[in-house]
């Protein structure tokens, strides 16, 4: 399906930038005094910023930890939730040359501690809430940090490094990086096994954030994913220098709905679960109000009026896109599966979803459906910085997805056998299956690792059927496919609250899909729970089977 471009698109000519310090100081002269970020400072009051004073506090933190003997590629951990000191950390590491260690703060103290441990971390940012984690850290004789640095007495460490400038101290200015060196090493969240540390060049993230906002750009923006998820880096951290626009850093993720209409962004990047909530959270408004039926009428016209090349969805629902902010027009979708029915139906309201597909490995963005040029189900076309194949597929057209291109990792760090191991020569195995239509689009289907493969020698994708499922049936909250004594089983968490009779209806609903489905793709047997699947902290369901 293609689309008009969005007016809100941000017309940029994009150079080919190679550096993350590149980056930031061509956008930092492009956006010297304007607005750069809008936050909640310590004392829940709204803040401001502009380039210009961004650089002059990264320029003073990075001043200050040069000081300390922090230089020349030096390995520095960030633990921290999101807060604008995050963010002047993180341009402080890397503008300065130094590696960043980003670290997921809601993983369990070991998880860290391993981390720092074999990610040989020199230094450690952190801030207030984890000040007891770190002091336990600090005793463990495994630990090979020897700097702390905690958020608190950041003012300290702006004032001392901007004392050093002000006497003549021009390093940090003077600081040389090349495209290959190291930026980041990030350990991967996934939902099976244990955590790798991934290597990013300046030249991997660089080229992925370049080649991500050729294709999507927009006004401002809400930023609510995690900072140490790559995802935020592309759609915020360095977007906002490359397009020269200003975004909202939330405070919390239950604040999301009040934020959007105070802030009115026209866009904001999230996970699956955010957009569910804004489509689920439309819904129920218009019930509340009664005026579900006037809804779906608007639907029925407006559908009709798309069928002779009339859009008239922003002005039908006005109503809809006010109690968004006003503005919203694009959500930019990754990092999990996201049903179809959440694209399309947002799709019909004037809201555009654009769901795309990365890994930490590639920067992480691979492919996304964008402006002029998406699909339905589908993740999009790649990225121009990176070229995708599927490796032997079978008769469907369903293999492995290979990547290569300039925003793929150099390999996982103090890891030689796991880095060989991921690559068939220059291609780098996504552990990922999924088919190519026609016009380039790719269609994911599940992860290698989670294939259930049969005694007859038939491999079934779990997050296929619970594609189909979610389609199938309307009152499915989530599911989880997996097998058990050679059987295909299938655990519901259902909507009862708008379907009371959800679970009385579920083995009659399942026996009706099955039909619809191979023999060997049948679900066996079915179970239900009371509360969600536990997640990860990327929100994604843990599969444990």
């Amino acid at each position: 399906m293609k689309n008009k471009t969005h007016k809100n698109q941000v017309k940029v000519d994009i150079p080919e930038y190679k550096t993350i310090r590149e980056i930031i100081v061509r956008g930092t002269a492009a956006g010297g005094d304007k607005k750069q970020f809008m936050y909640l400072d310590k004392n829940k009051e709204m803040q401001e910023i502009n380039y210009n004073q961004t650089w002059k506090l990264v320029s003073s933190l990075g001043t200050y930890f040069f000081s300390k003997g922090l230089k020349k590629g030096k390995k520095i951990a960030i633990i921290s939730e999101n807060i604008i000191e995050w963010i002047f950390a993180y341009y402080a590491i890397l503008v300065g040359g130094n590696v960043c260690v980003p670290m997921d703060c809601k993983l369990p103290s070991g998880d860290l501690l391993d981390q720092l441990i074999r990610g040989e971390c020199d230094a450690v940012v952190y801030s207030d809430k984890f000040v007891g984690m770190v002091e336990g850290f600090k005793k463990n004789p495994d630990n090979p940090v020897r700097e702390y640095f905690c958020m608190n007495d950041f003012e300290e460490y702006y004032a001392k490094g901007a004392e050093m400038i002000a006497n003549g101290d021009d390093s940090f200015d003077k600081v040389e990086i090349q495209p290959d060196d190291l930026a980041c090493i990030c350990y991967t969240s996934g939902t099976t096994g244990k955590s790798k540390g991934v290597m990013l060049t300046h030249r991997n993230v660089a080229s992925d954030c370049t080649s991500s906002c050729r294709v999507l750009t927009g006004r401002h923006a809400i930023a609510f994913l995690p900072l140490h998820h790559t995802l935020s880096w592309v759609s915020a951290l360095y977007a906002t220098y490359i397009v020269v626009e200003w975004g909202y850093l939330c405070d919390s993720l239950k604040d999301i709905q009040k934020d959007i209409v105070n802030i009115k962004p026209y866009n904001f990047t999230g996970v699956p679960l955010v957009v569910e909530t804004v489509y689920d959270k439309i819904w129920k408004t218009a019930r509340k109000m009664g005026k579900e039926d006037l809804l779906k009428k608007g639907l029925k016209i407006s559908n009709f009026l798309m069928k002779l090349g009339i859009d008239k969805r922003r002005k039908l629902f006005r109503m809809v896109i006010d109690n968004l902010g006003g503005n919203l027009d694009m959500i930019i979708c990754g990092g999990a599966y996201l049903d179809p029915k959440y694209e399309k139906g947002l799709y019909d309201l004037g809201i555009d979803v654009f769901n795309g597909y990365g890994l930490t490995e590639c920067s992480p963005v691979i492919t996304c459906n964008h402006p002029g040029k998406f699909k339905f189900g589908s993740v999009g076309t790649p990225l121009d910085c990176c070229q995708i194949k599927i490796n032997d597929p079978d008769e469907d057209g369903v293999g492995e997805i290979f990547v290569k291109g300039q925003n793929v990792m150099v390999g996982y760090y103090g890891e030689p056998e796991a880095t060989a191991e991921a690559f068939d020569g220059e291609w780098f195995k996504t552990g990922d299956y999924g088919r190519i239509d026609e016009d380039g689009f790719l269609f994911m289907v599940g992860r290698k690792k989670n294939l259930i493969v049969l005694s007859n020698g038939k491999n079934v994708s779990p997050e296929e059927l619970e594609e189909k499922l979610m389609a199938f049936i309307p009152y499915i909250r989530e599911v989880l496919v997996y097998e058990k004594d050679k059987m295909i089983c299938a655990e519901f968490f259902l909507n009862e609250e708008d379907y009371p009779d959800a679970k009385s209806r579920l083995k009659g609903d399942v026996k009706e899909f099955n039909k619809t489905m191979p023999g060997f793709k049948h679900i066996a047997k079915t179970f239900t729970r009371d509360d969600e699947f536990p997640k990860t902290t990327t929100l994604k369901i843990v599969r444990k089977y």
